[in-house]
């Protein structure tokens, strides 16, 4: 006999992953993608091919880069490597009209995962998180709690749930963190170390 629609609800897993990506530095990075020697420097530098289509992002190892408009991104990689990869960048955008910014400190990131992750996250959005509006790899710059942010979803891991990252001006972390927290708290909030 099938079970209804309650039911199945019912019996979902529930249950909401939180915490700070401490370990995460950014890089602001501008340029004109039309340009074949950014686009070369910057995907030697980085080994990857930056991402042109709007709300996509691409990952090489533990780097990322985030679309934010036709012509900026967002560059996430371990805190530790900032320095080195700006560095690296500079050198390589040298003679190319570009922009590169740490923007580590700017920003704090929040890791939203397990299976009530969207539910969560739809509490304070009006984006579509739906799996087919928004897939692995999606990101958006949106409102969540009234706050402006930009949405990241790493993975959508069957039996985990997905995982996103939610980075937030640092002035609004502590306003975004507790709403997490209590928008979490009927499906059950763990927090996780950053």
């Amino acid at each position: 006999m099938p079970q209804s629609a309650l039911e199945s609800e019912r019996l979902r897993p529930r249950g909401v992953r939180l915490g700070e990506r401490q370990d995460l530095g950014k890089i602001g990075l501008r340029g004109d993608p039309h340009q074949r020697a950014f686009m070369a420097a910057v995907g030697r530098v980085l080994d990857l091919l930056l991402p042109t289509e709007p709300c996509a992002s691409a990952a090489q190892a533990q780097i990322a880069a985030l679309s934010l408009g036709p012509d900026e991104w967002l560059v996430t990689c371990p805190a530790g490597q900032v320095a080195d990869l700006q560095s690296s960048l500079r050198k390589a955008l040298a003679d190319v009209h570009a922009a590169i910014t740490d923007t580590t400190d700017g920003r704090v990131a929040f890791r939203v995962a397990g299976p009530s992750a969207r539910d969560v996250l739809a509490k304070g959005t009006p984006l579509d998180l739906h799996p087919r509006a928004f897939p692995p790899g999606s990101c958006a710059q949106t409102l969540l709690a009234k706050s402006a942010v930009l949405i990241h979803l790493l993975e959508d891991d069957p039996a985990r749930g997905p995982s996103f990252d939610v980075y937030v001006a640092r002035s609004f972390a502590h306003y975004l963190w507790t709403w997490l927290e209590d928008a979490g708290r009927e499906y059950g909030v763990q927090i996780e170390a950053g």
